[in-house]
């Protein structure tokens, strides 16, 4: 059985009248990626920050590596390493320096500086400023930064936001070589896509309180709405096809027709049957499930602040 590396029970934090954390039961296994989705304002940076012990919880228990966050915060620090929001590197410095600056207050050698620089691929650009660094770098680096000291939970809140696509994949794929190597990451994100291709598993934070929690999959499949869509090539045929298929709802400008099902191969052969019958044939057809765009508005009742990309 995985164990846990983070177990959160009824936590609890409030900001003068307001709650921003309602009760929060979080479980993450150690060696996998769980995210924590939630538009903004629904609490995810403040759920970090106590995790992380910067921020002290009103109520409920939080294990961090097998440590209370109240009684032994010396060492949930020493087995974790953080990457906020925005990164936390110095310009005046070269990407080099702000290596060996980290390793001087962690420990290590020059070799963990080097072998960071190549990971990373930011040895051409090692000794130049950070300050000309483009935005994909920095976060480069400051992943770089956070993992001196080999930390064993990451905790990486809403990482690429900001990053052109081509930057953000490599983020992605930089993610998955450590979890590959043992490291348990908690991300929170913006992006649900990010979340999508990532997360071993995902929690649904909306105005302080866990509306959802389970695999990618698991939470399309709450949501109805797989379906065919019938491409036709006349309008002749798709007013045909529609008054076979009576549950379906069709779409004149694009000669479509939308028809509910589970989208698996028997019910898929059984309407392909039915045209037949009538001597109809789509010009396309497709499969199309639920996305977690479909699980968030269903969940939250707003996608607008949660980019689907």
């Amino acid at each position: 059985m995985t164990t846990s590396a983070i177990a959160v029970s009824g936590l609890r934090k409030a900001y003068g009248d307001k709650t921003v954390l309602d009760g929060i039961d979080l479980d993450v296994g150690a060696g996998t990626i769980f995210s924590l989705l939630g538009p903004n304002g629904a609490g995810k940076t403040t759920t970090v920050n106590v995790l992380t012990t910067l921020m002290k919880a009103d109520g409920g228990t939080v294990r961090v590596a097998g440590h209370d966050i109240a009684t032994e915060a010396k060492a949930v620090r020493a087995a974790i390493g953080v990457t906020g929001q925005f990164a936390a590197v110095d310009e005046l410095l070269t990407g080099q320096e702000n290596l060996q600056l980290m390793v001087d207050l962690k420990g290590g050698g020059n070799r963990v500086v080097t072998a960071l620089l190549e990971r990373f691929d930011l040895v051409e650009s090692a000794r130049k400023p950070v300050s000309t660094y483009s935005g994909g770098m920095r976060r480069k680096l400051d992943l770089a930064m956070t993992l001196v000291g080999n930390p064993r939970i990451i905790f990486l809140d809403e990482p690429t936001t900001g990053l052109d696509p081509r930057s953000r994949r490599t983020m992605w794929t930089i993610v998955r070589e450590l979890v590959a190597e043992g490291a348990t990451i908690f991300l929170t994100t913006q992006y649900l896509e990010e979340a999508d291709q990532l997360a071993d598993r995902i929690a649904v934070l909306d105005q302080g309180r866990l509306v959802a929690q389970g695999t990618p999959d698991e939470l399309k499949r709450r949501i109805p709405g797989t379906h065919v869509r019938l491409r036709f090539g006349t309008a002749a045929e798709l007013d045909t096809a529609a008054r076979i298929i009576t549950d379906s709802t069709r779409d004149d400008d694009a000669l479509t027709l939308r028809v509910p099902g589970d989208g698996g191969t028997k019910s898929l052969r059984s309407l392909l049957d039915r045209l037949d019958e009538y001597s109809i044939s789509a010009e396309g057809f497709s499969v199309h499930t639920p996305d977690l765009d479909d699980v968030f508005l269903a969940l939250t009742g707003h996608t607008t602040e949660v980019v689907a990309k």
